[in-house]
């Protein structure tokens, strides 16, 4: 399979309306070589994954946005843009950023495409009452509303919608030019957005609503430790009875030598 170009942020607007896309979050090597066998549109990935050498190799032609992590723990405008910066630098194609509208507009001036939050954010939870839905009332979807509207004033081109009424969502999408990414937020927004740990089965605590399993890796990952486990049981029975090593395993000498060297010991 070829090698496919990664979309620009031009490319990714021009989609809008057009069909829908697909998003991972990734957090292996592993994990962005198959997003990139599958062709999967976007993938999030934690910063220092970015970082690694061996990344864009693993996913040459997947449009990445590190983030998740960064913008959330009361980092300065500063701080936020010098590591926004770096990750360009090191072949991010946006990154996510859930902190202030300033901040926002000062990465647009700078030209760094970025990729906003709104409905239920997980850091700005205790605003919205908890790891909730947000937008099942009127007042509460005008919120929403209004955060995307003012992330498109401060100049992201995209943004995730949280755990938000589908019909909501969709009317939202409807009216804003920016690239709206679903994650619980049903069919209507521009791209679908999921966690690999939850499509691979890998989760073990609470699976969200939206969360959809496509396979069960914790039992296979269960059933290799055991037999890991087993393996290890058994080389150390071997040392124990003297099986281990067998004559297979030792290199051999010559007699002749053999006495040559203990002679003259």
């Amino acid at each position: 399979m070829g090698k496919q170009l990664r979309p620009t942020v031009h490319d990714l607007l021009a989609m809008k309306g057009k069909r829908q896309l697909s998003m991972l979050r990734v957090v292996s090597l592993e994990e962005a070589e198959a997003a990139e066998a599958a062709r999967i549109d976007l993938i999030s990935i934690p910063p220092e994954l970015l970082f690694d050498p061996r990344f864009r190799d693993a996913a040459p032609g997947r449009f990445a946005i590190p983030g998740g992590e960064y913008g959330q723990s009361g980092a300065t405008t500063d701080e936020i843009l010098r590591s926004a910066v770096k990750m360009r630098a090191a072949s991010a194609d946006a990154v996510y950023c859930a902190a202030s509208l300033h901040t926002i507009r000062r990465l647009r001036d700078e030209y760094i495409p970025v990729c906003g939050h709104t409905g239920l954010v997980p850091s700005h939870s205790t605003w919205t009452g908890g790891f909730r839905a947000v937008g099942k009332t009127a007042q509460s979807a005008a919120f929403v509303y209004k955060q995307v509207k003012d992330l498109e004033a401060a100049g992201a081109f995209s943004a995730e919608i949280e755990v938000v009424p589908a019909e909501v969502a969709a009317a939202i999408s409807e009216r804003t030019s920016m690239l709206m990414i679903s994650m619980g937020a049903g069919s209507g927004c521009d791209a679908q957005y999921l966690f690999s740990e939850d499509v691979l089965g890998l989760n073990r605590g609470h699976y969200p609503r939206h969360a959809k399993v496509y396979r069960n890796l914790a039992a296979e990952y269960d059933r290799i430790q055991a037999e890991r486990i087993v393996a290890f049981r058994e080389y150390s029975a071997d040392i124990a009875n003297g099986s281990y090593p067998a004559e297979q395993h030792r290199v051999p000498v010559d007699a002749e030598e053999l006495v040559e060297f203990l002679s003259g010991l």
